[in-house]
C-alpha cells in the first residue's frame, strides 16, 4: 500500500512540492479539470518517469498498480484488445486446489513481509548503533585534534571514515600503549613544522675551581721567618700581618705605630722575617685569586649562555635556580680569599662549589639525552611520524575501549539477527515461488478469456447497448474485438460515451483478472481517475456502484485489492462513489479526502478530515469565502452563481 506520494516539478505542480501523506485503504481525491488530477494518477502508474516525485510504500513493498486514466484508454481501445483470463467452473476440485494454493502462497508472502519488517527494524537500529558510535567516536576526534592532528590524516573530515578508521585500528593495531604525556611531547618534535637538529649543551667546567677551593695553601698560617729574634715576639702577639701591613707607612726608620726612631739594625730584621718565602707564598695567594676570579666570571658566563639558549630540552627555571646559588658561592669565596690576601696568617676554607656544577651537569646531561632523541626523531621523522600515529591510535583504543566493546557485541547480535533472518527470508521466498508456480500451473488448466467475454456482453446488454458486442478474436483466441451484430467490426464507430464505458468495464474486469494464462493474481493498488467522462447520468449510476464493489473488496484483508484512488470532477459520481450510510461525519478509519485546486499558477493538495464536496451550489460559494481563492477565476465563479441559481 501507498503510504506517500510526493510530486514536484512536473505539469501543473510548480509551485512548493505537494504530498498527499497517511493515505489508506481508500483515497477520493476531488478537482476541477486541469487542476492537476491525472498527473497523480500518472506517477502512481509510473514514479521512475518523474524523477522528482517520488512515492513510498509500506515495508517497503511495491504492489502492482492499475490506472484508468485517459492513457489507459488510449492505449487499450484497439482493433484488438488482450484478452483477461479469469477462472471458469470447469472442476470444482481444481477450484478448491487452486483456492489452497493461493491461500498458502498468501500466507507465505505475508511471513515473508512480518520478516521483512522486523528485519528492517534491525537494520535501522544497526544504523542508529553505527550512528551512535560515529558521534561518540568523533568526540574523541575533537579531544584530540589540537595535538595529534597529523595521526587524523585522511579522517579528519568525516565522522563515517574516523569510525571506520577506528573499527580498524581495534582489530589491527597491536602497539605497546603510552602515557598521553609522552604522546603529547613526542606529537610537539614530530607533528609541529619540520624541525632542524637542535646542537648538544655543555655545562661549565668546574674542575679546576674545585682545585683552587682545596688548595693547601689557603688553610695555611703564612708567617714570616720565626728564628729572627723579633720573630717570637710577633709569633706571640699574632700580629705577623699587622706588621707587614705596617711597612708599606715604614720611612726613615720611623716606626710607623709608635712613632719612635729604630735603628738599621731594626729594619734588617724586619725585612728578613719577611724573607723571599713569605713573598713567595703571597704570590701563589694573589696568583689563585686570579685564576679564581676569572674561572668564576667564565663558570657563571657558561651558565648564562645555557639560559640564554632558551633551549626546548633544558630545564630552564632549574638551571637559573642553580645559577643563582653557584654565585652566590662564588661571591661568598671571592670575599674569602680577599681575606686570604689581607690576612696571610688566616686559615680560609671555601664554600664548596662541586656540588652546584655537579647538579647543572646533570641538568645539561638530561637535556642531552632530549636532544639525542630529538635528533634521532628528525633523522627518522617518517619513521616516527608512523610509529607515533600508530601509538596515538593505540592510546585512543584504550581511552574507547568501553565504547567499543559494547558497540562490537550490540553489533555482532545485530548482524547475527540479520542473517538468520535474510537466511529465512531467502528460503521462505523460495518455497513462496514453488508454491506460486503450482498454482500458475493449476490456473493454466481452467483459466480462459471466455468469462469476461460474458460478463462485459451481460452488462452491455442489460444497459441497452445491443447493437455491439466482445468477441474473442486472434490464434487461440486470446484478444478482444468490437464487433456489431453481423460480426462486422464496430471499433472505429462507437461514440466517445460508449468506448468511455467499454475500456472502464474491460479495465473493471481486469482488476479480477491477469493478463497472463496462468490468471495469477498479485496484490494490487486500483486507481479511478474520471471514469465517468463522457458517460450520461444512467451509466454514470452504474460505474459508481461497481466502483464502490471495487472500494468494498478493498477493505477486506483477505483481497487482492489493497487500496484504491479515486479520482473525479464530477460531483455528481463524487457524491455516488462516496456515500456511505455508516459515515456519520468525520471520514473513516479506511478513508481519506483530498481536494486539488490549481490556484495562483500551480496546484495544491489540501487533505480534509470530512467528505469537502457537498452541491455544486455549495462547493461554488465555497470558492468564493476561500481566503486563498484564485483572483482571475473568482468572476467567473460568481458569474456562475447568477446565471445557474
Amino acid at each position: 500500500m501507498l503510504e506517500q506520494i510526493d510530486i514536484h516539478g512536473v505539469a501543473t505542480y510548480v509551485g512548493p512540492q505537494q504530498t498527499l501523506v497517511g493515505l489508506r485503504q481508500v483515497n477520493f481525491i476531488y478537482g476541477a479539470n486541469g487542476s492537476g488530477k491525472t498527473t497523480i494518477s500518472r506517477v502512481i502508474a509510473s514514479p521512475a518517469n518523474y524523477q522528482s516525485c517520488s512515492v513510498r510504500w509500506a515495508q517497503n513493498l511495491a504492489l502492482e498498480c492499475l490506472v484508468y486514466n485517459r492513457d489507459f484508454v488510449a492505449d487499450n481501445f484497439t482493433s484488438r484488445m488482450r484478452g483477461i483470463f479469469t477462472l471458469g467452473q470447469q472442476d470444482a476440485a481444481i477450484i478448491a486446489r487452486i483456492e489452497n494454493a493461493r491461500h498458502e502462497a498468501a500466507t507465505l508472502q505475508d511471513d515473508i513481509n512480518r520478516r521483512r519488517a522486523v528485519l528492517e527494524t534491525k537494520n535501522t537500529e544497526l544504523d542508529e548503533l553505527n550512528n551512535s558510535f560515529r558521534e561518540e567516536g568523533w568526540k574523541t576526534k575533537l579531544k584530540h585534534e589540537n595535538v595529534f592532528k597529523e595521526a587524523f590524516q585522511g579522517v579528519l573530515n568525516s565522522k563515517e571514515k574516523f569510525a571506520e578508521r577506528l573499527i580498524k585500528e581495534d582489530s589491527e593495531n597491536q602497539a605497546e600503549l603510552k602515557d598521553l604525556a609522552e604522546l603529547s611531547e613526542r606529537a610537539t618534535t614530530l607533528f609541529g613544522p619540520t624541525k632542524a637538529h637542535a646542537t648538544l649543551l655543555q655545562a661549565p667546567d668546574g674542575s679546576r675551581l674545585v682545585e683552587i677551593e682545596l688548595a693547601p695553601i689557603l688553610a695555611k698560617r703564612i708567617v714570616g721567618k720565626e728564628d729572627v729574634d723579633i720573630g717570637p715576639l710577633i709569633k706571640k702577639l699574632r700580629n705577623s700581618d699587622w706588621v707587614k701591613a705596617g711597612l708599606q707607612y715604614f720611612h726613615d726608620d720611623r716606626c710607623p705605630f709608635c712613632q719612635q726612631d729604630t735603628d738599621h739594625a731594626f729594619r734588617e730584621k724586619i725585612d728578613e722575617y719577611f724573607d723571599e718565602q713569605y713573598q713567595a707564598e703571597i704570590d701563589v695567594i694573589s696568583g689563585l685569586i686570579e685564576r679564581y676570579t676569572a674561572l668564576s666570571d667564565a663558570a657563571l658566563t657558561h651558565v648564562e649562555a645555557l639560559i640564554s639558549s632558551g633551549s626546548d630540552h633544558l630545564d630552564i627555571p632549574l638551571i637559573s635556580r642553580l645559577h643563582d646559588t653557584l654565585q652566590l658561592s662564588l661571591s661568598h669565596n671571592a670575599q674569602h680569599l680577599e681575606r686570604k690576601r689581607k690576612e696571610p696568617s688566616a686559615a680560609v676554607t671555601l664554600e664548596p662549589v662541586a656540588t652546584i656544577l655537579k647538579e647543572i651537569e646533570d641538568a645539561v646531561d638530561a637535556a642531552n639525552i632530549d636532544v639525542r632523541r630529538h635528533n634521532d626523531l628528525v633523522d627518522n621523522l617518517a619513521t616516527e611520524r608512523a610509529a607515533l600515529a600508530m601509538d596515538v591510535w593505540r592510546y585512543i583504543l584504550e581511552e574507547n575501549c568501553l565504547l567499543l566493546a559494547t558497540y562490537r557485541g550490540q553489533r555482532q547480535n545485530l548482524v547475527s539477527a540479520q542473517q538468520g533472518l535474510s537466511q529465512s527470508i531467502e528460503a521462505k521466498t523460495a518455497e513462496q515461488r514453488t508454491k506460486v508456480t503450482e498454482l500458475r500451473e493449476l490456473e493454466k488448466s481452467v483459466t480462459s478469456v471466455q468469462p469476461t467475454v460474458t460478463a462485459i456482453n451481460q452488462l452491455l446488454t442489460s444497459f441497452g447497448f445491443r447493437n455491439f458486442r466482445l468477441a474473442t478474436a486472434g490464434e487461440n483466441e486470446v484478444f478482444y474485438k468490437i464487433v456489431r451484430s453481423d460480426g462486422s467490426d464496430a471499433g472505429e464507430t462507437l461514440s466517445e460515451g460508449e468506448k468511455t464505458f467499454v475500456t472502464f468495464l474491460y479495465f473493471y474486469h481486469r482488476i479480477s483478472g491477469s493478463m497472463s494464462e496462468s490468471g495469477t493474481r498479485s496484490n494490487r493498488i486500483i486507481v479511478f481517475d474520471d471514469p465517468v467522462s463522457s458517460l450520461d447520468s444512467d451509466i454514470l449510476f452504474v460505474v459508481s456502484n461497481l466502483i464502490r464493489r471495487v472500494i468494498v473488496r478493498a477493505c477486506d484483508p483477505t483481497s487482492t485489492i489493497k487500496q484504491v484512488f479515486v479520482l473525479t470532477h464530477n460531483i455528481y459520481f463524487h457524491k455516488e462513489v462516496t456515500f456511505d450510510p455508516q459515515r456519520t461525519g468525520e471520514r473513516r478509519a479506511f478513508e481519506t479526502f483530498w481536494v486539488v485546486r490549481k490556484g495562483t499558477g500551480h496546484s495544491e493538495l489540501v487533505s480534509h478530515a470530512t467528505n469537502p464536496v457537498k452541491t455544486t451550489y455549495e462547493l461554488l460559494w465555497q470558492e468564493v469565502r476561500d481566503e486563498n481563492r484564485s483572483n482571475l477565476t473568482i468572476q467567473n465563479t460568481l458569474r456562475r452563481i447568477l446565471e445557474n441559481y
